[in-house]
């Protein structure tokens, strides 16, 4: 049997196979609350045949989201409007459900991407976002607030706080996001924390408010569910986080029992240069897999069958997430599990649709037609 279709156990919860379908943000939220365009969009990739659904960048608080429409689990409101939407999924798919947790800091406050993406000012609707230091994303941005120790301990107790209410939720397994220029990753970063006092400066420092709040959550979340951390391994900008401190960053989260490294790049800043290419993020989660035998998520530019599984064969890494290309094929796993001799989970109502060729795609159950 191909890599990709092997299970693998993470804690309490058995993935079925290696496929991850990653957190996409949709912008598509009111005052934080799933909507049914929520119920639509996860409930259709439930039935991907992948073994894990990732729930989009869930923010903690209402000043950590990226847009006004971002998704929240910050109260009971946003906790009541999530509830339906996985119990839909659980009434009808066994695929096991992930939340990615975040907080955007100095990149909250922006235009949907298809509106521009730009800060909104708090003049037209938005709000001064919070950071580790009054540094803008962009020279042209009204700068951000820094986080005093007040801040610090609101934000790491909002984290602890929507662990608990992802539990509550029966949520399989949580991501902390420290990735992509949002506020974890900008206090990795010397581009965008220049803090002087325990909190910046050293990497040590640097490192040391992400690992309070990777405590802090698992604090909060069953010890039998697993917790992953989404990582940038490099800023691509000269001077910045590099992916040997993510290796560093990664051995003091597996000392705190982190289950998985996802890992993908860049983000803090816009002067990034990245050179795209299929799987050029691999490298990454190759070398952090090496050096620190940590669970790891490929990420980037993958979408073929026979790379997917060739990456796990080589060792690179041990499941595969998948953003874009599942949007644009949401069977993507049926597809790869025809191609390489496998079987995937589906609903019986779609049984009749496997093609005569791959009558086992959905495991050896037949279905006859009136």
């Amino acid at each position: 049997m191909s890599k990709l279709f092997t299970p693998l156990e993470l804690r309490g919860v058995t993935l079925a196979n290696r496929i991850v379908v990653s957190p996409m943000c949709q912008y598509s939220a009111v005052r934080g609350e799933a909507t049914d365009w929520h119920m639509i969009h996860l409930g259709h990739l439930a039935f991907s045949g992948a073994a894990m659904l990732c729930i989009e960048a869930t923010a903690v608080e209402p000043d950590g989201r990226i847009t006004p429409g971002d998704l929240g689990l910050w109260d009971d409101v946003t906790e009541a409007a999530l509830e339906p939407v996985i119990a839909a999924i659980r009434r009808y798919s066994p695929i096991r459900i992930a939340m990615q947790i975040s907080h955007a800091g100095r990149k909250a406050s922006s235009h949907v991407p298809w509106e521009g993406g730009q800060l909104i000012s708090v003049a037209d609707g938005g709000w001064l976002p919070h950071a580790p230091s009054d540094l803008p994303h962009k020279d042209d941005e009204t700068p951000p607030l820094a986080l005093d120790t007040a801040g610090l301990n609101r934000v790491r107790n909002a984290f602890a706080a929507t662990a608990r209410r992802a539990a509550r939720l029966g949520i399989d397994a949580l991501e902390i996001h420290a990735a992509h220029g949002y506020l974890l990753h900008q206090f990795l970063s010397p581009i965008a924390n220049q803090r002087s006092d325990e909190y910046g400066g050293s990497r040590e420092n640097r490192m040391r408010f992400p690992l309070e709040v990777f405590d802090a959550v698992r604090a909060q979340f069953p010890r039998d569910r697993p917790i992953g951390v989404r990582v940038s391994a490099t800023d691509w900008v000269d001077g910045g986080w590099t992916p040997e401190d993510t290796i560093v960053f990664a051995q003091a989260l597996k000392t705190r029992g982190v289950d998985w490294i996802d890992v993908s790049s860049g983000g803090v800043s816009p002067l990034q240069k990245i050179p795209l290419e299929p799987g050029y993020q691999v490298p990454f989660a190759r070398k952090v897999k090496q050096e620190t035998g940590v669970n790891t998520i490929a990420v980037g530019l993958i979408t073929d069958a026979l790379q997917a599984d060739q990456i796990l064969e080589t060792g690179d890494a041990d499941m595969i997430a998948m953003a874009r290309a599942m949007l644009y094929d949401p069977r993507w796993p049926w597809h790869a599990a025809a191609q390489l001799g496998a079987s995937v989970n589906a609903p019986p109502q779609y049984w009749r649709s496997q093609p005569r060729e791959h009558k086992t795609l959905f495991g050896e159950t037949t279905l006859g037609q009136r």
